[in-house]
């Protein structure tokens, strides 16, 4: 399997916001020398435990610092730009970066009603979006009745990040599809996939690799470590977020493990955090990989975009490592 990275730049307690960014961009670097495929960077806004925004712009700074490794976006959320907007930032990534940029779309809404409103987000509407996915591939193209900007040598390579929906839009759009979250755990998932093979109509705008047929990756969150217990601590900040932004409305900054443990949990908060812990791919590298094999097997993905957090850096530098060696493996 193809092994790549999804980094949200997390901020962490303790640090500076803007730290968050400068260490996606040293992550990028670690994992280019591990051989690792792809470094994608996510779109989140007003999120306090998120710091990018802006993909482009982070993807920018990213490739300026490596030789290698494809850059993406995990991804641009679409119905909060114009189509044209984007297409013009990722061609200018592709004339800087040639043949290592890729283009990650989803249509994910604001979190909270305020940033909604602030992003001049009504509604979602799958239809207009896969106009939106279109209208852009033909600025990409040159399709279009005016021309983005530096026009492209070659084909910039579009992905659809899909929940059930939009699995079905990739397949008509003829575009890789990358799943991940609660669907990934769906009884629903085999047939969705099936369907979107047997549907699925090729597009010139897909990776070459994936030009006459359709293709899936797997989005996820792995912990691994010498034992269950070991990766569950690396997996509890994240939990822990999750859970308290349940309760709190707030996806905050991850904090230190010995720092969530000194406080006091609810119930609720409790069985949320276990319920997460059991839901991980999560364990030493012989039961990650069964977890995996069992995942490959039943979604035939071809790529692993390894979506992981957690406080410690070094920690996660060494998640990364074991997951190479995993995958190479």
């Amino acid at each position: 399997m193809r092994l790549s990275l999804l980094d949200r730049s997390r901020t962490r307690s303790g640090y500076p916001e803007a730290a968050a960014l400068q260490h996606s961009v040293a992550r990028a670097q670690w994992a280019e020398s591990l051989g690792y495929h792809r470094f994608w960077g996510a779109e989140h806004h007003a999120v306090p435990g998120i710091a990018s925004g802006a993909p482009a712009v982070l993807l920018a700074a990213v490739g300026a610092q490596t030789n290698r490794i494809r850059l993406g976006s995990g991804g641009v959320m679409l119905p909060h730009h114009q189509p044209l907007v984007v297409a013009e930032q990722f061609l200018m990534l592709q004339a800087l970066y040639p043949a290592r940029i890729d283009l990650g779309l989803g249509r994910t809404l604001g979190f909270t009603e305020p940033v909604r409103r602030a992003l001049r987000q009504e509604s979602d509407d799958v239809e207009n979006f896969a106009n939106d996915v279109e209208e852009l591939r033909d600025y990409l193209q040159r399709n279009a009745a005016v021309t983005a900007r530096p026009a492209a040598e070659q084909p910039l390579p579009i992905f659809l990040l899909a929940t059930g929906r939009g699995i079905s839009t990739a397949a008509r759009l003829g575009l890789p599809v990358v799943i991940g979250g609660p669907i990934l755990r769906s009884d629903d998932l085999p047939h969705m996939l099936q369907s979107y093979r047997r549907e699925f109509r090729p597009s010139p705008a897909a990776p070459e690799s994936a030009v006459a047929k359709p293709e899936v990756l797997i989005s996820a969150d792995v912990y691994i470590a010498d034992t269950t217990e070991e990766a569950h601590q690396l997996a509890l900040p994240e939990a822990w977020a999750m859970a308290r932004s349940r309760e709190t409305g707030e996806f905050g900054p991850l904090e230190p493990v010995e720092d969530i443990r000194a406080q006091r949990w609810s119930r609720r908060t409790e069985e949320r955090i276990q319920q997460s812990l059991e839901q991980a791919i999560a364990g030493d590298e012989q039961q990650v990989a069964n977890r995996l094999d069992e995942l490959f097997t039943r979604t035939g993905a071809s790529e692993l975009l390894v979506s992981t957090s957690t406080y410690d850096r070094q920690a996660l530098r060494e998640l990364d490592t074991r997951m190479a060696g995993l995958a190479a493996g």
